[in-house]
């Protein structure tokens, strides 16, 4: 009686998919069953096979297939920053005359005399980096002088206000970046120092000679635009 009771209620049902466990312990897969009295129908496909309901103990919902997860993305690629390049030494002494609008052949030419452009050039008197920075200086033009960048920055700004106080004077100004202002002022010009003396000269016929070389680069470059184009006067008075 149970199961007839079981079967009225389930009687009319439709299920997407179950089985029916059948009294000689077979389990049958079907799509629905429909039961009508005492028979009870059970549909696969387009027909049905229909049997005494006591031959049919009861039914199984058939459970869902397990959904695949779809496999996940690839993950994205991580984007690397590349470093940018370290500027070089002259890169760095070109870009601090532009900045203090001083002739980048007589920058390089400092940082020529003063390091051979090597970074980590150390005096004896303990003068640091590419524009031999002392570390009082640094500390006055408030500089890093181990950092290049700013060792070529804060030395370059140094020579710059050197020419300012000497009104244009190179000679006077480098010789003050050498033996210091106090000797200029001493001597009221260039100290009579073999070693003073020696640094402005080779500073000047490297500078001279650049500033020559940049000079011809330039009138061929106006030649080319435009013939009737005067050259460049020159910036920085030697005395």
């Amino acid at each position: 009686m149970r199961f007839l009771a079981l079967l009225l209620l389930t009687a009319g049902a439709a299920s997407a998919g179950e089985y029916a466990l059948l009294a000689n312990g077979a389990r049958m897969h079907v799509e629905r069953h429909e039961i009508e009295g005492t028979r009870v129908r059970l549909f696969n496909g387009t027909g049905y096979i229909e049997m005494p309901a006591t031959t049919v103990t009861g039914f199984e919902i058939e459970e869902p297939a397990p959904v695949e997860a779809a496999p996940a993305p690839p993950p994205e690629p991580v984007a690397v920053k590349t470093p940018a390049p370290t500027p070089s030494p002259t890169e760095l002494a070109d870009a601090a005359a532009d900045k203090y609008f001083l002739p980048r052949s007589l920058v390089r030419s400092v940082m020529a005399a003063e390091s051979g452009f090597q970074a980590d050039a150390v005096s004896p008197k303990g003068a640091i980096g590419l524009m031999q920075l002392m570390p009082q200086t640094a500390q006055d033009l408030g500089a890093d002088p181990h950092d290049p960048a700013q060792n070529v920055d804060a030395g370059v700004r140094y020579l710059r206000d050197l020419l300012n106080k000497y009104d244009g004077g190179l000679w006077h100004a480098l010789a003050a970046y050498n033996a210091g202002p106090a000797a200029v002022d001493k001597y009221h010009g260039v100290p009579p120092y073999r070693e003073t003396i020696d640094y402005i000269n080779r500073i000047g016929r490297a500078y001279q000679a650049g500033q020559a070389a940049a000079d011809t680069d330039q009138q061929r470059q106006l030649t080319k635009s435009s013939p009737s184009a005067p050259p460049a006067a020159p910036q920085t008075a030697m005395r």
